[in-house]
């Protein structure tokens, strides 16, 4: 397989991967409205460096400043999304470089591991720093960072190798972040079934990884899949309300009451669409033996 030919199947694959990630991550089903963004300012970052210069430094620069653009659409709420996000743009940023490129490999890699590093540290800055000038300060650095990650892949000699490994890293980071994230999630619910607003039965299979991907016990797994969806923000909400000033404490708090509103009334329509089920089973049963 030549070298342009394994970064087109890279770049695909790791489209389908960052997806199916960010899903397993989120639940999230309106995929075009988060992913819209990201990939249309790759691909704007992809020309410009196409016609100016496809160095490291361009485009750690770049991504960075498309970072910073998609922060601004609110979608990513962690640094592990803003990472997937910022990888999302740095794959469609190599589809106009890799043409006609001596090195598609490295120029895939150099892309990628910067677009995630800016991606991260901006997220990082907009949901974990409070005080404009550090948020900014933090900003120059991850530019920084990116840069010297992108130039980091030049001192390994395989660029097939660095190309399919950074592809790899990426989506395992975020997998593994999901799984480490389990106990603090399953906390934060536990509090919230001590408090009434989800069942104790709902905390164990709404917060592990896996058993939130099945039906949960609920008569629709789509349904049940949305409040696991709320279930989770509420949680990274009250983990992000700490340590904040009054003034964003209070809309965090807004935003949980509503929340818990949404998942208290889906609860509630699942516990009547399930006894409603048992009802007519009984009925048609009973109806049945009599006859």
């Amino acid at each position: 397989m030549t070298d342009p030919v394994l970064t087109f199947v890279l770049i695909g694959g790791s489209f389908v991967a960052l997806l199916a990630v960010r899903f397993f991550k989120t639940l999230e089903s309106a995929m075009w409205e988060v992913w819209a963004t990201p990939v249309i300012a790759g691909l704007v970052c992809g020309v410009i460096m196409r016609f100016t210069s496809d160095a490291p430094w361009a485009g750690g620069i770049l991504l960075t400043l498309a970072a910073l653009y998609v922060r601004l659409t609110g979608h990513e709420s962690e640094p592990v999304d803003g990472m997937l996000l910022g990888a999302a743009s740095a794959v469609a940023a190599t589809i106009p470089l890799v043409l006609d490129n001596d090195r598609p490999c490295l120029i895939f890699a150099e892309c990628l591991v910067a677009g995630a590093v800016s991606g991260f540290g901006t997220t990082y800055a907009a949901f974990q720093v409070t005080d404009r000038t550090r948020r900014a300060l933090i900003d120059v650095v991850t530019a920084v960072a990116a840069i010297g990650v992108a130039y980091g892949a030049h001192f390994i000699g395989n660029d097939r190798i660095v190309a399919i490994v950074v592809s790899c890293v990426i989506p395992l980071i975020a997998i593994v972040t999901v799984f480490q994230q389990w106990a603090d999630v399953r906390a934060e619910l536990g509090h919230e079934a001590s408090l009434g607003f989800i069942k104790n039965t709902d905390v164990r299979r709404t917060a592990h990884p896996l058993l939130r991907l099945g039906s949960g016990g609920w008569a629709d797994p789509k349904a049940h899949r949305e409040f696991v969806r709320l279930a989770n923000k509420v949680a990274l909400r009250k983990r992000q309300q700490r340590n904040r000033p009054d003034d964003i404490a209070r809309l965090y708090q807004v935003e949980i009451i509503k929340l818990r509103m949404q998942i208290q009334e889906m609860s509630r329509i699942d516990r009547d669409v399930v006894s409603a089920t048992r009802s007519t089973e009984i009925r048609s049963d009973t109806m049945a033996q009599s006859k």
